[in-house]
C-alpha cells in the first residue's frame, strides 16, 4: 500500500476526524475511565458510527481507502458534526458534498427579519424550497399579500397562483408568469433536495388546476434570477416593481426576495400605507 503524506486528501480527512473526535466530552456519552487523551477513544466512535473500530482507525491513520457515502454519515452522526462540519467531511472523504437532506423552516432569524424591516418601501419576503412565505415586511402585506392574516399552511406562492381568483386578477400577464413560476418552483425544490416533499402540493395542484397540471407536465426548469413585475393593484393603480432574488447563506432551502417600486411616487405610497398598518396594530 502506497504511503500518504500529511497534506493528501486522506491525510487532511485523518486530521479531521481526530480532531473533532478529541473535543467530544466522554461523560456525555457515558463513557468513563481514565484517559492519557482528551476527547473519545477510536474504537468509541466507531461504535457509536456502527463501523469497524479497525477501519475507524485506519481513516484516522490516512490509509484504508475511500469510504462510502453511507459510513461518512455514520460517521458524521457519532461526532456530532454541524451540517457544514458533515460537508466538509463528504469533500475530503469523497471530494463532492454530501446528497442534500431537505430541513423546512419554520421561520427566520431576528436578524434576518430586521433587515427585511428596514426595507420600507420595497416588498420583501422570505420562501422556502417548497415556496411557503415564511417571513415578510410591512410593504410586502400592502404590495403582494398580507400573510399575517393567512394561517401558516396557507402561505404558499403556488396555491396562491392557481388557486386563488384574488391573485390572478393582480396579475398583467398571468398566462406567461404562471409559466415562470412553475419553472423556477420545480428548480428550487430540486437544488434543495425537496423533491419528495412538494409531491403532495403538486398532486394537489394538478388535481385542482388543469393549467398547473399542464405546465407541469412540460418540465421546465427556470431561473429566477431578477426582473420586472407589473401588478394591477387595489389602491395603487398600476405599478411596476423591479425584483431580484437572493440565497440565504447557509440555508439551501431558503430564498430572500426583494421587489423595488420603479416609480418614487409608488414608493412613498407605499411608506405610507406600511405606516398605517404599523399605526392600527395589524
Amino acid at each position: 500500500m502506497t504511503n500518504r503524506t500529511p497534506t493528501s486528501s486522506a491525510g487532511t480527512l485523518a486530521a479531521f476526524l481526530k480532531d473533532r473526535r478529541t473535543r467530544l466530552d466522554p461523560a456525555s456519552f457515558g463513557f468513563s475511565g481514565r484517559r492519557r487523551t482528551p476527547g473519545l477513544r477510536r474504537e468509541e466512535v466507531a461504535q457509536r458510527a456502527n463501523i469497524s473500530p479497525t477501519w475507524y482507525t485506519w481513516l484516522e491513520q490516512g490509509r484504508g481507502g475511500a469510504p462510502s457515502a453511507d459510513v461518512l454519515n455514520r460517521i458524521a452522526k457519532g461526532l456530532l458534526l454541524t451540517e457544514p462540519e458533515r460537508e466538509h467531511l463528504f469533500m475530503l472523504g469523497l471530494g463532492r458534498p454530501p446528497e442534500l437532506r431537505y430541513i423546512s423552516a419554520e421561520g427566520v432569524s431576528p436578524r434576518l427579519q430586521r433587515l427585511l424591516d428596514t426595507l420600507d418601501a420595497s416588498p420583501a419576503l422570505v420562501k422556502t424550497a417548497t415556496w411557503d412565505v415564511v417571513a415578510w415586511n410591512d410593504a410586502a402585506r400592502v404590495v403582494l399579500t398580507d400573510y399575517s392574516t393567512l394561517p401558516a399552511g396557507q402561505r404558499n406562492i403556488l396555491r396562491f397562483m392557481f388557486r386563488s381568483p384574488v391573485i390572478r386578477a393582480k396579475q398583467h400577464d398571468w398566462e406567461t408568469l404562471a409559466r415562470f413560476v412553475v419553472g423556477t418552483f420545480r428548480a428550487d425544490a430540486a437544488r434543495a433536495g425537496a423533491v419528495s416533499e412538494v409531491a403532495q402540493l403538486v398532486d394537489e395542484l394538478c388535481s385542482a388546476s388543469p393549467e398547473f397540471a399542464a405546465l407541469w407536465k412540460e418540465n421546465d426548469v427556470l431561473s429566477h434570477g431578477d426582473g420586472t413585475k407589473r401588478l394591477k393593484h387595489p389602491e395603487l393603480g398600476d405599478i411596476e416593481l423591479e425584483y431580484s432574488s437572493f440565497a440565504v447563506d447557509g440555508r439551501p432551502d431558503l430564498g430572500l426576495m426583494v421587489y423595488n417600486p420603479v416609480d418614487s411616487k409608488v414608493a412613498d405610497r407605499i411608506r405610507t400605507l406600511g405606516r398605517s398598518l404599523r399605526q392600527q396594530g395589524a
